[in-house]
């Protein structure tokens, strides 16, 4: 019973804490606020016409929602979704009110998007089996040799929302596929900015790779996402455990593990 009661506590206690959550929140609900005020002094058309779109807007927010809890792998991808689908109904609803509204919303979203960031999953990097590693300590154990044939590292920074999308990928992967022939590790190039460089890792602007997941086997490079020549697309694949899985074969160096090869 305590557990269950602890969870709708624990999500309560992150919106609180962390201002993206908060002032979003606080935002979407000064719609309703602004919305009561405002039905009064509007005509009966604009009221009508005002409903009719909150009913439309309110099922089509509902459609996209439901597609993406289906689709979409993790919480934090889902979460960054669903507030953008809400910012783009509650500003095309203000636009039926006041066009003064609405720029007023711009500036409002604008300023949460500028000072505060949605937070990336981290209790499973606690918990998991990858190891927070520096460059220098990454260097040493690829140069200097480890008891795992493979490494599998994720370069990631903070700052960078796909990161923050697939925060959980790489520890629930590690958790899975960790062994005494692999093991997972992270850099963050946010501390280690010139890291990047000597990676061969783009962090800038529209060009940026992050994150990137480069497999080493004794020390050498044998795979890379994205590959060294890659170039940013809008509508890229989506980075998900299954798709990590696929493409280092993870599951086939289980099975070579398990085996004994």
């Amino acid at each position: 019973m305590d557990k269950k009661q602890s969870k709708p506590m624990e999500l309560l206690n992150t919106m609180v804490s962390e201002p993206y959550y908060l002032l979003h929140f606080l935002a979407f609900f000064s719609y309703f606020v602004l919305r009561t005020s405002v039905v009064q002094v509007l005509n009966t058309h604009i009221t009508d016409r005002l409903l009719h779109r909150e009913i439309q807007a309110a099922l089509a927010f509902g459609l996209l929602t439901a597609i993406k809890i289906v689709r979409e792998e993790t919480w934090e991808g889902y979460i960054a979704d669903t507030i953008f689908f809400a910012k783009i109904f509650v500003i095309g609803l203000t636009l039926i009110v006041d066009y003064h509204l609405t720029l007023w919303y711009i500036v409002v979203f604008t300023v949460i998007y500028i000072f505060t960031q949605q937070p990336a999953f981290q209790k499973l990097v606690l918990s998991g089996t990858s190891s927070k590693l520096t460059p220098l300590q990454l260097e040493s154990l690829l140069t200097e040799g480890s008891t795992s044939r493979l490494w599998l590292v994720e370069f990631r920074a903070a700052y960078s929302p796909a990161c923050i999308r697939s925060s959980r990928c790489f520890p629930e992967l590690s958790i899975t596929y960790s062994n005494k022939n692999l093991s997972f590790g992270i850099v963050d190039l946010g501390l280690f900015p010139n890291a990047a460089g000597y990676f061969g890792i783009s962090v800038s602007g529209s060009m940026s790779q992050l994150p990137t997941y480069v497999l080493f086997s004794h020390g050498a490079e044998v795979a890379r996402y994205p590959e060294l020549d890659f170039q940013a697309k809008p509508f890229g694949p989506p980075i998900t455990k299954r798709f990590l899985s696929r493409y280092f074969k993870l599951d086939r160096h289980l099975l070579e593990y398990i085996n004994g090869k």
